[in-house]
């Protein structure tokens, strides 16, 4: 089954020829070997390079086990560059090659060779690449399949559609299974036999337990504001474990460096300034979070809401949670200050939109709940509510948007309309 990764192939040809290595980063199975080497080579192809000027390695593969000598790649390479033509060398795993940054810095130095390097397990991430080429790399992170690519490959309607995207997520292999016995098996296998595992085997982690516990509590409280002190009494109280904060504060950072979680700062609108702990966690697929859980905490209005912050950062938007000062006069003359939560403040460059994720909005006294952080927000910048329930794009009388997820997920610039 063919998949279409536009938005990544787009990225990837507008990085051609840059004089920088292409590394491509995300979360293990999210696609990134085949972006590489099935989608961009055949774009190579098509656009007519010649093959003679693609230089293809798939370093796991045991038959290329001699070009993971740093000698034997260079001489190999520099022997198939037979003049002054553009190539592309695509270097899939690169961890399993030695030495491989001084591999890069000598590849770097060809003049006519354009790099792109994929690579993650337990000894190497892709951010590792990014990290010792800093100033030289440049990094494309995929992520799995957005809902719109989903449906673009799914047999039944969109909300059928969505019914399977908020449970099993968007692996691309877990999209093409057909049963969910087989979906529910392969998501959790993996998380347990590939990226726990990875974890451990690369932070050489003796406690292992801590670590399946912490991941447990994030999987729990995804879309709650949440910091290691708060994670500590959780375990003292619900685990009797005395963890200490900056073990708690190790593993986090370890299941981001993965790819797998994602912390997100709060940031006050009108002081415009980041208020420090407590953050909340996002995990980079929703099925993976569902399947540490064993499919038992399907709560849709947060993983809605974790659907959208991926969706957003898939596009390219920076994205924090929004605090926002309300101050009036209560009914007995006192005046107060009530700090507002905005779900999303999503940033680009001069770009901003202030985003609220409204499972359903019954009454107007919901209806009122949700756009009160918004109004309190004294700028000029788009505001948007975004709600399962089904209904036309609307704008009120403050201008803020109302549109369903079906919109927002499959609509081209649907922050635009």
């Amino acid at each position: 089954m063919d998949i279409k990764r536009d938005k990544y192939l787009t990225d990837l040809v507008n990085r051609m020829q840059n004089g920088m290595i292409k590394v491509i980063t995300g979360i293990r199975r999210s696609g990134k070997s085949y972006l590489l080497f099935n989608i961009f080579k055949r774009y190579l192809l098509e656009h007519d390079v010649p093959t003679s000027h693609i230089i293809a390695l798939e370093l796991d593969l045991h038959k290329n086990k001699k070009y993971r000598n740093p000698d034997t790649i260079l001489e190999y390479i520099e022997s198939l560059i037979k003049d002054d033509e553009q190539y592309y060398i695509l270097l899939d795993e690169v961890q399993m090659l030695q030495d491989f940054e001084e591999v890069l810095n000598s590849l770097l130095h060809i003049r006519n060779a354009d790099i792109y390097v994929t690579g993650s397990n337990s000894k190497f991430l892709s951010k590792d690449v990014i990290t010792e080429f800093r100033g030289r790399g440049d990094e494309i992170h995929i992520f799995p399949l957005s809902f719109k690519e989903f449906m673009q490959i799914y047999s039944g309607d969109v909300y059928q559609g969505w019914a399977e995207y908020v449970v099993y997520g968007a692996l691309p292999l877990t999209v093409t299974m057909k049963t969910e016995e087989q979906k529910i098996s392969y998501l959790t296998n993996l998380f347990k036999e590939t990226y726990l595992k990875d974890i451990i085997e690369r932070h050489n982690i003796e406690k292992t337990q801590e670590l399946e516990d912490l991941i447990n509590i994030l999987a729990s409280a995804i879309g709650s504001l949440t910091n290691p002190p708060k994670i500590q009494a959780t375990f003292k109280s619900e685990i009797q474990s005395k963890i200490s904060l900056n073990t708690i504060r190790q593993y986090i950072e370890y299941l981001e460096d993965a790819f797998i979680i994602k912390g997100v700062s709060r940031y006050n609108v009108k002081g415009r300034r980041y208020i420090g702990s407590p953050l909340k966690y996002y995990f980079e697929d929703v099925g993976l979070r569902n399947a540490r859980l064993g499919f038992r905490q399907i709560e849709e209005n947060h993983l809605m809401e974790n659907i959208i912050y991926n969706e957003l950062r898939s596009r390219g938007y920076s994205v924090d949670i929004g605090v926002v000062e309300k101050r009036g006069t209560a009914d007995d003359g006192k005046e107060y200050r009530k700090q507002l939560e905005i779900d999303f403040v999503a940033n680009m460059g001069s770009k901003r939109y202030y985003i609220q994720s409204a499972f359903t909005m019954p009454t107007e006294e919901k209806i009122m709940q949700e756009k009160s952080p918004l109004v309190n927000v004294n700028d000029f910048f788009k505001k948007i509510i975004i709600t399962k329930d089904v209904m036309n794009i609307r704008r009120d009388e403050y201008g803020i948007i109302t549109m369903s997820i079906y919109d927002f997920l499959l609509k081209e610039n649907s922050l635009e309309l």
